[in-house]
């Protein structure tokens, strides 16, 4: 897949901006390390000196790229089990803990070393790394937020994340995300607020009021999407979209891969690179797939071993392939519904079935399903139902041109290299 970055703007990094340094600050999510890497290694092909600071796990995808690697002094990734979560207090609490507040220590002190040995221009973080917003905030450095997803923070015309809402209508839909918003708040608030402001009052810095305050202190806050996918909304005025990153994980580069013989329509099956207890699911859709006259390739990820998939005839099961390279080929995409996978599917021109699991995954099928790019199934779903939403995606053309009519509006978005370098080149 071509890198519209790889051609420099107008006469070249050095005309077009001052040489300058950044330091990233970044965990392992899983779908958001590619989009995030491609923010680092677009900098760099500019010219710049970029340092990252991230897990050991992300250690390997830095060779090659002119990016300078560090660990943070706890590189380990930590495992987000938000899957086995029985309540919604519950997933807070552990998502809460586990990705906001038990690192941020740590993450602060490694990124005020880090800022004090590399004299960043700009510090640029994931969006769970709130120690490192705050020892930059606390060394006077400015700081950018990656948001490699559609806009998570409350936000007027914004349904609240993680419901599937579709944006309100009327009275009645306002009060709706006015609750759902105050309500979600309050609960992130509840364990992550105190202990953050903790950590504030450590640094010698104000307190916040709610916990997402420390994200629009931000310099700007990136949006790694199209505007042409998320809903319209009233964002802040540091909330910037600059396209997404195409770019597949380094670990499926060399991949190899072959669809199973035939003419038959070929099905994507992509589903999280993180363990989401989606190996059942998984078995259901190959099952489905087995029933139809399709061809199937299924992509596993570094989280479920292709092993652990029963497979018919007309259905091949690996690790890893270049999505970009099997979506050049197919007619649909059968997928969880994170962010990457969908994002790329519709830049392809590839309508979707959806089977979300958690996360950001409902908010991703809900934007497709409104603009008639795919249908969503519950993840529960028996093999004839799967079955039957891939045939009907399949045979009704609409889902096929309306994926093409929104996938072109976020390829342009992606091909435009200026939305994201504009932002961090001044």
């Amino acid at each position: 897949m071509s890198d519209p970055t790889d051609r420099p703007r107008g006469a070249g990094p050095a005309a077009e901006a001052t040489r300058r340094t950044y330091l990233f600050a970044l965990k392992d999510a899983g779908g958001t390390v590619p989009p995030e890497f491609g923010v680092a290694r677009r900098i760099a092909r500019r010219g710049h000196h970029v340092v990252m600071l991230a897990d050991d796990s992300m250690e390997e995808q830095v060779t090659g790229t002119g990016v300078t690697f560090r660990s943070w002094t706890d590189g380990e990734t930590a495992e987000i089990r938000d899957w086995a979560a029985r309540t919604p207090m519950g997933l807070a609490r552990d998502t809460v803990k586990s990705m906001f507040v038990e690192p941020a220590p740590q993450q602060a002190r490694d990124t005020a070393s880090a800022i004090d040995e590399v004299r960043p221009d700009l510090v640029l973080t994931g969006f769970g790394a709130f120690g490192a917003m705050i020892a930059a905030e606390a060394r006077g450095v400015s700081f950018d937020v990656l948001l490699p997803n559609t806009y998570p923070l409350p936000a007027k015309g914004m349904p609240q994340v993680g419901t599937g809402f579709a944006p309100a209508k009327g009275p009645l839909g306002a009060l709706r995300d006015r609750m759902t918003t105050f309500g979600g708040t309050k609960l992130i608030d509840r364990y992550a607020l105190a202990p953050l402001n903790e950590l504030r009052a450590e640094y010698r810095l104000a307190p916040l009021a709610n916990t997402w305050e420390q994200m629009h202190h931000a310099r700007r806050q990136l949006i790694l999407t199209s505007s042409a996918f998320d809903f319209p909304a009233e964002l802040p005025a540091n909330a910037r979209y600059v396209g997404p990153i195409l770019d597949d994980p380094a670990w499926t580069s060399n991949a190899p891969w072959a669809p199973p013989a035939g003419e038959a329509p070929l099905v994507l099956v992509a589903m999280s690179s993180t363990f989401q207890n989606h190996v059942q699911c998984m078995q259901r859709i190959v099952d489905a797939l087995g029933s139809l006259p399709v061809r199937g390739l299924v992509t596993t990820g570094p989280a479920v071993d292709p092993e652990e998939i029963r497979a018919p005839a007309n259905v091949t099961v690996v690790a890893a392939a270049p999505h970009h390279q099997v979506m050049g080929r197919a007619s649909l995409v059968v997928t969880h519904g994170g962010h990457g996978t969908v994002i790329k599917a519709l830049a392809a021109g590839l309508p979707l079935v959806i089977l979300h699991h958690g996360r950001d995954q409902s908010g991703n099928a809900i934007r497709v399903t409104l603009r008639g790019a795919g249908i969503a199934v519950p993840r529960g779903a028996a093999a004839p139902r799967i079955a039957k939403a891939i045939v009907k995606v399949l045979e009704t053309d609409s889902y096929r041109k309306a994926s093409v009519r929104l996938g072109g509006a976020i390829a342009r978005d992606a091909a435009n290299g200026a939305l994201l370098l504009d932002e961090v080149e001044w």
